[in-house]
């Protein structure tokens, strides 16, 4: 990275905590990816204000990280900056008129639950999807016929300026696994969520029957980044895969999930071009096969 030196004397100064070359793969569900140049550790909105800031004064590429559930990672790293959305964003908190207002650092597991507790209804389809709110934000997240579009009412950001913002309500763009947010460049730092009053018990026997699907149908034993492909209209993607036979293909480390055909695995040491060439094989095969393009859902990063 040109002005990695600028950029850490300015971080210094202005008092951003930072590591240098950190493995991405610590910081990804897919436990996959070189190291990233750098990465910037914000403790609030006004720090990640003044990366921006910093960032665009020196050139330098940016990009928001928080869980990293979603997201493969390059063999080469990242020569970025990674703005790492943590322990500092991970606030959830109930706010009047069955608001609930959740940092994007926040395990969306824990927004659950603050629902849950509250006799707040709309986001037990959520429980058990492994990301960051903020992260549900950005991909629409969605499962068990819920999507993040039925209950999110706001997103604040900080744009590529560095200026705080809002998006409201159909100004977010929610629709399937895409956001405004996908082509704004703007950093997710809140989301405010409206939900509906119903008995706690109701609430918690809904979130027990998701998760125990999810164990039930999904490998949630190996390291993923949850479902690889997009639903194509008028099928399911796993399903598409499955009857192609394609359950326990394999490219090095990287697997076919025998449990759910839609999961591409890390079996302990695949490497991310493992899991492209397994994508592309078994995108092809399908589109061979059946007639149908599958999109990968997965962000790839370099």
């Amino acid at each position: 990275m040109n002005n990695r030196n600028e950029l850490t004397e300015q971080f210094d100064r202005t008092g951003i905590a930072y590591l240098l070359d950190e493995p991405m793969s610590l910081h990804t569900t897919f436990k996959i990816g070189g190291a990233a140049s750098v990465v910037a550790v914000p403790t609030s909105v006004q720090q990640v204000a003044e990366i921006v800031k910093i960032c665009n004064d020196l050139k330098i590429r940016y990009m928001a990280v928080g869980n990293g559930s979603n997201l493969l990672v390059s063999d080469r790293g990242i020569d970025a900056c990674v703005i790492m959305l943590g322990k500092d964003f991970a606030k959830v908190e109930l706010l009047d008129n069955n608001i609930i207002h959740c940092q994007a650092g926040a395990q969306l597991i824990k927004a659950c639950r603050v629902a849950m507790e509250n006799g707040l209804s709309g986001l037990e389809f959520a429980y058990g999807i492994p990301g960051s709110c903020g992260g549900a934000a950005f991909m629409n997240a969605g499962a068990y016929g819920g999507e993040m579009k039925d209950v999110l009412v706001r997103c604040r950001h900080i744009d590529t300026q560095g200026n705080a913002g809002a998006l409201d309500g159909e100004d977010m763009e929610l629709s399937y696994r895409h956001s405004a947010y996908h082509h704004n460049g703007c950093i997710v730092t809140d989301l405010y969520l409206q939900l509906t009053p119903d008995d706690p018990d109701a609430i918690r026997n809904r979130m027990e029957d998701y998760i125990s699907r999810r164990k039930d149908k999904q490998p949630l034993e190996y390291p993923s980044a949850g479902s690889t492909f997009k639903r194509p209209e008028g099928y399911f993607a796993g399903a598409l895969i499955q009857d192609c036979g394609l359950k326990g293909a394999a490219v090095g480390g990287a697997r076919v999930s025998d449990k759910h055909a839609g999961f591409v695995i890390n079996t302990g040491n695949a490497t991310c071009q493992d899991v492209l060439d397994l994508c592309s094989y078994v995108s092809d095969t399908v589109l061979r096969e059946k007639g149908v393009k599958l999109e990968m859902e997965i962000r790839v990063t370099e």
